[in-house]
């Protein structure tokens, strides 16, 4: 399903990642010249940052800040954060990706623009984490989602993902008007080792 140059553990194996391909996007690391359309197709979307962790973007100025600190992230791990493409014509769809804390452990998130929504996109991009994260050796693989966002509750369970539980208040969702941290789901994904 994938197709990435990615070795396993190794930040150097960031600058030789190539695109992920999957059977309708392409996943791809963000570049600098991705900041106009980052921006406008999603980041500053209220209703897609809604149940984010990270404040909705006001300017394009914020987009570049995030490549920037994508960046350092590539930097410094075997992945990061990836943009989402559709194959066909190369349309931004959203971004995924894998944010490591450790060499065995990595968290996995998704958004997508809202006319990307509830077409599969996201189960797609998703899969492809896990199987990402399987081959650079990740042993566990968790995501954070809002108790009241079913529907990535969904994509989450049926990319195998399990609930761990409820931590209360965990962190904070600036996007719903607060500062104060709140409540979110833990889910998990246990990869195999690599063969």
């Amino acid at each position: 399903m994938t197709k990435s140059k990615a070795r396993k553990g190794t930040p150097a194996a960031s600058r030789d990642f190539a695109p992920i391909e999957t059977a309708r996007l392409l996943l791809r690391r963000p570049l600098e010249s991705d900041a106009e359309a980052i921006f406008g197709r999603y980041a500053a979307d209220p209703e897609v940052t809604k149940y984010l962790g990270w404040k909705q973007h006001g300017s394009a100025a914020d987009t570049r800040t995030f490549l920037a600190w994508s960046d350092a992230e590539w930097q410094r791990w075997p992945a990061g954060p990836l943009l989402v493409r559709a194959r066909d014509g190369g349309a931004l769809l959203g971004s995924t990706g894998l944010a490591f804390e450790t060499p065995l452990r990595a968290s996995t998130g998704f958004l997508f623009a809202k006319d990307s929504w509830g077409k599969g996109h996201a189960t797609e991009a998703l899969s492809a984490m896990t199987t990402l994260a399987r081959t650079l050796g990740v042993r566990r693989l968790q995501a954070f989602c809002h108790p009241e966002h079913k529907a990535s509750c969904k994509v989450l369970e049926r990319c195998g993902f399990e609930r761990e539980g409820l931590l209360r208040r965990y962190m904070p969702f600036p996007n719903l008007g607060g500062s104060e941290p709140g409540d979110v789901l833990c889910y998990a994904h246990l990869p195999q080792a690599p063969a």
